[in-house]
């Protein structure tokens, strides 16, 4: 029996197919890219149907040499807060605008006009980022309203391609979770929120829980993705990839996990999120998690985007071997160099690097950056645990950040708890897995697919050099 789970990405669309002991049998990937908006060639659109299309070609590439007939269900992961109006035959009123996109900067400053920020963060517990769900749709009410009276309904793009393949309109309750128009407290749409912006609780249709069927593929879609053996197979609820990341590490209550890639997002399972305005301003947030009723709080902050760019000023060229060795060499402290990770152009903080005196080497500022990341995962611990109302026993970690074995060490050493580094490299696509298998009936829980799954760690404890960082104090 095999999984089929579409994953949407911001940079690469894939489809692997997953049996029920959790091994990815078949895989296949295309680029993803956003483009330029008609109406200004800086804005940031998703072509939806090219992502379809994209994505059924992958589908058919993954299966190749299987059987399709033993796909029991399809599961669909994106990122989150995007999607499009639509009409009732489920066409696009206006392209998907992207989380990359620019234009809703501006109509989060101005939000205020509508309801303040404070409320916001109170109600949705989701933190004010201007890519959110809520921009989007208030730069469409100021700049088309007319596509607000013709809507029939917005679909979050996870739910744009399931309507593709089920004909059935839904809402996946993670991505609805991103969106800042939601309460934290009924685990639905805000009827305030949505009061105070002219919008009708009926643009969205009903929300499904992870795990629960949206519909059956429809022979219509089987064909237009050339796997007609797929018809009539139930497609299961998913949705943003973030929390079936942090279902498919393995992670149980009050588990902190890290994802490492260009973004550092650090969130755990909770039944609470306590946000106070000073969590809001450190980046602190809050989402639904793939299980009913549990919460994710979270911050997030640029990771391994500053890693890149050390290597491409520092180490053009070369290795991250090359690079890890001449860190290792460093000692802990880096000499005295350290560094401000604050690299977003968009921040009113701005990152230096400090205490370079001659004799310091490229290693150093290698370094300084791992440094000064960990540090900073430090407080954000903290800042979770506060949130979370827990304590860690260990930090899981997963993503690409996940493979440099220097850094993960030092994070041991520093936070000084185990790391526990998943030997699973698509958590996500796993994830989601574990749920579609449970909605299609394979496994009774998500809970008992994952303990089939069998999640094994690599940990790293604090070592030798946990002392050494006593001295430092960021």
């Amino acid at each position: 029996m095999y999984s089929l789970c579409l994953d949407c990405g911001a940079t690469n669309v894939r489809a692997m197919v997953v049996d029920k002991q959790g091994v990815i049998v078949g895989k296949a990937s295309q680029p993803n890219a956003t483009l330029p908006g008609e109406e200004n060639p800086e804005f940031h659109v998703w072509d939806a149907d090219r992502i379809f299309r994209q994505l059924s070609e992958c589908a058919v590439k993954a299966l190749e040499g299987l059987n399709a007939e033993q796909v029991t269900a399809v599961t669909i992961t994106t990122f989150g807060v995007d999607g499009a109006l639509v009409d009732d035959a489920g066409n696009l009123l206006y392209p998907v605008i992207s989380w990359k996109c620019p234009r809703t900067a501006e109509v989060m400053k101005n939000i205020g006009k509508y309801i303040s920020q404070e409320e916001l963060n109170r109600i949705s517990g989701v933190g004010a980022f201007a890519f959110n769900t809520i921009y989007k749709l208030v730069w469409l009410r100021e700049n088309h309203p007319e596509l607000l009276e013709k809507a029939h309904a917005w679909l979050f793009i996870s739910n744009l391609l399931a309507y593709k393949l089920t004909g059935i309109m839904a809402t996946d309750r993670t991505m609805a979770g991103t969106s800042q128009l939601t309460d934290l407290e009924t685990g639905d749409f805000s009827e305030f929120i949505l009061n105070r912006l002219g919008l009708s609780r009926g643009l969205f249709p009903p929300i499904v829980d992870a795990g629960e069927t949206i519909g059956l593929l429809t022979p219509e879609a089987a064909d237009a993705m050339n796997l007609p053996a797929l018809a009539g197979i139930p497609v299961i609820s998913a949705g943003h990839d973030t929390q079936f990341a942090i279902f498919g590490s393995g992670a149980d209550k009050n588990q902190p996990v890290l994802s490492s890639g260009t973004w550092e997002i650090l969130m755990a399972r909770s039944a609470q999120a306590r946000l106070a305005r000073e969590d809001y301003e450190d980046g602190a947030t809050a989402e639904f998690d793939a299980e009913s009723g549990l919460l994710n709080p979270g911050l997030q902050w640029l990771g391994s985007g500053i890693i890149e760019w050390v290597k491409a000023a520092c180490f053009h060229g070369e290795s991250y071997d090359t690079m890890d060795a001449e860190a290792a060499a460093v000692p802990p402290g880096c000499d005295g160099v350290t560094m401000v990770p604050d690299f977003l152009a968009s921040g009113d903080r701005k990152g230096s690097i400090n205490g370079l005196v001659l004799g310091r080497t490229r290693g150093h500022i290698y370094r300084a950056a791992m440094e000064a990341l960990t540090w900073r995962l430090k407080s954000r611990l903290r800042r979770l645990e506060s949130v979370g109302g827990f304590k860690s026993e260990f930090l899981i970690l997963v993503g690409g950040g996940a493979r440099n074995r220097v850094w993960t060490q030092m994070r041991a050493d520093i936070l000084r708890i185990p790391v526990k580094v998943s030997e699973v490299s698509e958590s996500t696509v796993l994830g989601a897995s574990m749920f579609a298998f449970a909605g299609a009936g394979v496994y009774s829980t998500p809970e008992q697919a994952r303990a089939a799954f069998g999640i094994a760690y690599r940990t790293y404890m604090p070592g030798s050099q946990e002392a050494a960082y006593e001295k430092f104090n960021q």
